[in-house]
């Protein structure tokens, strides 16, 4: 009996030193430093974002004021047709926008079903940062935004006003994939001090009914950020990201150890194949960011682009799609 607890005890240790040994490698094994700073987002529109979202970036400055100040650029662009001023309007010819940011500290805002106000995610950085909600609709969102000092003005541009005149010929409702290479700008970065943050912005798909809201104002849906793993944002036919909660999906599944390019692969096929009905005639994508500086990105079908700028880049990538 003693010869067996010392054969125990000596194995038990042997085991130990073993495994210490092993961790102690692992430990001291070198480290990749992370890609810090860096901003990635959605389509063409994305590079003119991102340049203004690297004016902060460069200079050290939060995460948080530069995905605020990146998308503002296309929300004041009047010849992108799916965000801000300028965005094609619902079947009543309403421009209504919709909006969300959220930052390191899991703090989140959002203004959706909102009009006649060009910069909805500043109203919604107001909602994160002055009052006690994450999301204001309608018209307590406009009342919200008027109380908070944001000027009211007409969005529906000659161009925009056109194009819905031309389509209450026709009114043909079906969705139209990468009709322009546009669509919804989300975008999330990493900062100097190594802390993430995104927002996403959106006048929602052309001629919708009156007070449809896709997912880009819904944390969790069109946005989510984790400082501890990573942040996602989505582009595309909204209503199928809401259906499986896409952006947390994505972070859930690098916190899972799943890279930034395989968790956007994985949320994709989820799409496909909960709905192998719908999915051929729409279009998704998602683009993903972890603590590394590491992104990734994959759509449904070909077409979907992505910007990238940090130290190194500053381009426009076409993202992998669904090959089934």
């Amino acid at each position: 009996m003693a010869d067996r607890r010392k054969f125990l005890k000596s194995t038990i240790f042997s085991g130990l030193a073993v495994s210490t040994a092993s961790l102690s490698s692992i430990s001291c094994a070198p480290q990749k430093a992370p890609t810090k700073p860096i901003v990635i987002s959605t389509w063409n529109h994305g590079m003119e974002a991102n340049a203004a979202a690297w004016e902060v970036l460069s200079k050290k400055g939060r995460a948080l004021d530069a995905v605020e100040k990146g998308v503002m650029v296309t929300e004041a662009d009047p010849d992108n047709a799916t965000v801000g001023i300028g965005g094609f309007p619902d079947r009543d010819g309403n421009v209504t926008l919709d909006a969300c940011i959220m930052d390191e500290n899991d703090n989140c805002g959002s203004v959706a079903f909102l009009q006649n106000f060009m910069h909805p995610v500043s109203v919604a950085r107001k909602v994160m940062e002055e009052t006690p909600h994450v999301m204001l609709v309608g018209e307590g969102a406009r009342r919200f935004a008027v109380d908070q000092g944001f000027k009211e003005e007409n969005l529906l541009t000659e161009k925009s006003e056109a194009a819905w005149k031309k389509w209450l010929e026709n009114q043909d409702y079906s969705p139209v994939i990468n009709i322009e290479n546009h669509d919804t700008i989300g975008m999330v970065a990493l900062d100097e001090d190594g802390n993430l943050s995104g927002a996403c912005t959106t006048s929602g798909a052309a001629w919708k009914m009156h007070g449809r809201v896709g997912d880009s104002p819904i944390i969790g849906a069109g946005l989510f950020v984790d400082n501890e793993i990573g942040a996602a944002t989505a582009t595309g036919l909204g209503e199928f990201v809401i259906k499986i909660c896409g952006s947390h999906m994505i972070v859930e599944l690098m916190r899972q150890g799943y890279s930034p390019q395989e968790a956007c692969e994985q949320a994709v096929n989820r799409i496909v194949k909960k709905y192998p009905n719908n999915y051929k005639n729409l279009q998704v994508g998602f683009l993903a960011l972890n603590k590394q500086g590491e992104y990734g990105a994959y759509a449904i079908h070909q077409g979907f682009n992505f910007a990238v700028r940090s130290n190194d880049e500053n381009e426009l990538i076409d993202a992998g799609h669904y090959n089934g």
